[in-house]
C-alpha cells in the first residue's frame, strides 16, 4: 500500500492511499465516508496506531475516485522524531571516494526544517558553488526500537520511500563533516510516498537512477549497500532508541558530482529526477537565491 500527504482544495492537507496504477487517491475523508470508520486527523497517528489495518480490512470497499494529479503531493512525513542519514553506504561510492567502508554505521543527522515535497523547488544559496544529488532509500520505522537484532529489526519497518539528500560541498568540505551543509531548508526532498514493506519483497535489489535533465548521473542498485538495512536498524538500536515516524537514510551510490573527474555540480535551473524501483519517482528544480555567509 502506498499512502500520501497531500494538499486539496476541498480538505486543505491531509493524507491518503494512492491506488495500484498510481494515477488514483483516495483521502481520508473519502475513506470515511465509504467504509465507516472515523479516521484520526494526524497522519502519523494514523500510520502507527494500527488504522491502517481497518482499512485494509475494508479495501474492496475502497472507490479511488480523484485523480491525483489534481492533488499537491507533500512530503510524506512533515515532523519526524529523527532524520538519521549513513555516509558512504555503497561500495561503489566509496571506491570514487577514495575510502574503505566502515562495517557499522557512519552517520549525521540530517534536521525536519530541510524535508521538501517531492515536486518542490530546492532553494540554494546563491553563493554556493558545489551543489550535489545523493538518492537515497529510506526507511520509515514503525514501531519503538531499542536493542533489536537484524531479524528483530525486520519487525521495526512500516516502509520505505525516496529521499534526496542534497549536499552543499563548498559547507562540508570547509566544515570537514556533513550536517551543516546537508540541512539548509528544502535539502532533503522526499516521498513522493511511503510504500509499506509488504509490497517490497527485497529492500537489497531495489534499482537507483538520478538524471539531471535528462542524463543519467547514478545508475545503480542496493545490492550494493555496504550494511544491509536490516543491520543497520540493528546496529543503531544498540545506543539510540529509535522511535515511530523517525527517517533512516541508507546512503547512496556512486555517480555523484563530488567523485567526477570532471565534476558536473549542480547549477540554477537544473531538474534532478530520482526513481527507485517499486517506490516512484520525485523531481526537484535547482533555484538558487540570495546569497548567505557560508
Amino acid at each position: 500500500m502506498k499512502i500520501a500527504r497531500v494538499r486539496t482544495k476541498e480538505y486543505g492537507e491531509t493524507y491518503g492511499i494512492v491506488s495500484t496504477n498510481l494515477n488514483k487517491i483516495i483521502t481520508k475523508n473519502e475513506i470515511q465516508e465509504q467504509t465507516g470508520i472515523p479516521l484520526p486527523l494526524n497522519l502519523k497517528e494514523f500510520l502507527f496506531n494500527n488504522w491502517l489495518n481497518e482499512i485494509i480490512k475494508n479495501n474492496r470497499r475502497l472507490n479511488f475516485v480523484k485523480n491525483i494529479n489534481d492533488k499537491e503531493l507533500l512530503a510524506p512525513l512533515s515532523h519526524p522524531g529523527k532524520i538519521i542519514c549513513l555516509a558512504f553506504n555503497y561500495y561503489d561510492h566509496a571506491k570514487d571516494a577514495g575510502l574503505t567502508p566502515n562495517n557499522e554505521p557512519v552517520i549525521f543527522l540530517k534536521p525536519r526544517t530541510a524535508l521538501n515535497n517531492p515536486y518542490d523547488d530546492i532553494l540554494c544559496p546563491g553563493n554556493v558553488q558545489r551543489l550535489d544529488y545523493e538518492a537515497e532509500i529510506a526507511v520509515i520505522i514503525g514501531k519503538i526500537t531499542k536493542k533489536v537484532t537484524e531479524d528483530e529489526a525486520i519487525n521495526s519497518i512500516f516502509g520505505y520511500m525516496i529521499f534526496h539528500d542534497v549536499s552543499a560541498r563548498d559547507i562540508q568540505f570547509q566544515d570537514k563533516q556533513f550536517t551543516r551543509g546537508k540541512s539548509i531548508d528544502t535539502f532533503a526532498p522526499c516521498g513522493p510516498w511511503i510504500t509499506t514493506k509488504d509490497e517490497i519483497n527485497d529492500p537489497q535489489n531495489l534499482k537507483i537512477i538520478t538524471k539531471v535533465n535528462g542524463e543519467v548521473r547514478q545508475n545503480s542498485t542496493s545490492s550494493k549497500m555496504v550494511i544491509p538495512i536490516k543491520k543497520i536498524i540493528s546496529s543503531l538500536s544498540q545506543l539510540i532508541t529509535i522511535e515511530p515516524g523517525d527517517i533512516i537514510s541508507t546512503g547512496t551510490p556512486a555517480g555523484v558530482a563530488m567523485s567526477m573527474n570532471n565534476p558536473k555540480y549542480l547549477k540554477d535551473g537544473d531538474l534532478i529526477e530520482i526513481s527507485i524501483e517499486k517506490l516512484g519517482t520525485i523531481r526537484n528544480k535547482v533555484i538558487f537565491i540570495e546569497k548567505v555567509k557560508l
